[in-house]
């Protein structure tokens, strides 16, 4: 069914780097959900009218509650589908992360209002009247549920989409607020005088508390800025490596403008002794087969090494043995030997953990011991810095 759907309402469908082709996925998805939750709050509603639960009404306005995130998801996929203009240069992609964001809300607003109308079934307990139609009702429900979680699981990962990705949160949320709702109904048959109806609504009202706290969350982090996974930094790393006269790489800095929307810079070592002109055709080369192959705008920084000075190698493995020797974690680059007439200078960039236990002056004490060791007049002059990615 649902490559179906996609075949029949998104046309060039694979094409997902275009905003236009994203921005359809987010419209299907949309519609659909809202088609299937408004069939369900009506029945449910029907239902737990019928039946007098709270639990089931409860989880019928949850349904209308998520009929209207769905609209926000269309109203944001189509805002965030908008070409970059003069006053957006990066483009409208943040807008998928504030539509998570509102549909947070939106879940929020709801598990507080399940669980107030649920405490006030508490204070105020009715009987519950078993329907077996109802049961069967919630029951088809969950299944309908279910599909929908697939669908835009499916649709979600196809664009690597958070907006869909906290539909999905809602969706297995509601899954297990119904199976709760249907259990009370179960109950309430055998026994009826127990008034468990309003208890089981404050379950129902966790389960949509917790997911839209969760979609909040993960939401919020991407806004704050979160680093890229560790498969598209690797990625990244392996293709610059693999040009010619390419020595290292290091200071990988990736801006997010929206999911699978990065814009970024790297420093790259090349050989000081090439001519300057075939280094800035390396680093265009680069620059473009990032962006072809990955949708990556990478601007490269051009650091020049000296590769084929043996004293400088030698001395240069010195410095990385010292560092090692206290921790493993740490590694250098950017290397430069200056010598004066008394003694000599070794100049690196020293990269460290973020949440690595001795302080920055202490660091720098602790590798300047270390290097000492190696003769009086070597001096290590360094800057510490951490890693982005």
């Amino acid at each position: 069914m649902t490559t179906l759907l996609i075949k029949l309402f998104i046309k060039d469908k694979d094409n997902i780097t275009n905003p236009k082709v994203r921005g359809r996925y987010g419209i299907l998805s949309g519609f659909v959900g809202i088609a299937v939750n408004i069939i369900l709050f009506l029945a449910k509603f029907l239902v737990g009218t019928m039946t007098n639960s709270i639990a089931i009404t409860a989880d019928a306005v949850n349904n209308l509650s998520d009929a209207g995130s769905c609209a926000v998801t269309v109203f944001g996929f189509k805002m965030a589908s908008k070409p970059a203009d003069a006053d957006h240069p990066f483009g409208h992609g943040r807008i998928e992360y504030i539509t998570a964001m509102v549909v947070s809300f939106i879940v929020l607003f709801m598990g507080f209002e399940l669980a107030t109308q649920s405490v006030d079934k508490i204070r105020n307990p009715e009987d519950v009247t078993f329907s077996l139609v109802g049961a069967i009702i919630i029951g088809v429900s969950i299944f309908g549920k279910l599909w929908l979680a697939l669908f835009n699981r499916k649709l979600g990962k196809k664009i690597n989409s958070p907006a869909m990705t906290a539909v999905v949160a809602d969706s297995l949320s509601d899954i297990a607020a119904t199976s709760v709702t249907l259990i009370a109904l179960v109950l309430s048959k055998f026994f009826p005088s127990l008034h468990l109806d309003g208890w089981l609504g404050i379950i129902v009202a966790g389960f949509v508390l917790k997911a839209g706290f969760g979609i909040f969350k993960d939401t919020l982090n991407s806004l704050i800025g979160k680093p890229p996974t560790k498969e598209t930094v690797e990625k990244i790393e392996a293709k610059i490596l693999s040009y010619e006269n390419v020595s290292g790489i290091h200071d990988l800095i990736l801006h997010n403008y929206g999911p699978d929307k990065f814009f970024g810079s790297v420093h790259v070592e090349m050989p000081s002794d090439i001519d300057v002109m075939i280094s800035h055709d390396i680093i265009d080369n680069i620059e473009r087969d990032i962006f072809r192959e990955s949708g990556i705008q990478l601007s490269i920084h051009y650091d020049p090494i000296e590769v084929n000075n043996e004293r400088v190698k030698e001395l240069k493995i010195i410095a990385e043995a010292a560092v090692k020797r206290i921790s493993d974690e740490l590694t250098i680059h950017d290397f430069r030997v200056v010598d004066g007439p008394s003694h000599t200078n070794l100049i690196f960039d020293v990269v460290v953990p973020r949440k690595f236990p001795l302080s920055n002056d202490d660091l720098m004490a602790e590798i300047s011991s270390e290097i000492s060791k190696n003769g009086r007049n070597f001096f290590a002059v360094m800057n510490i810095e951490y890693a982005f990615v």
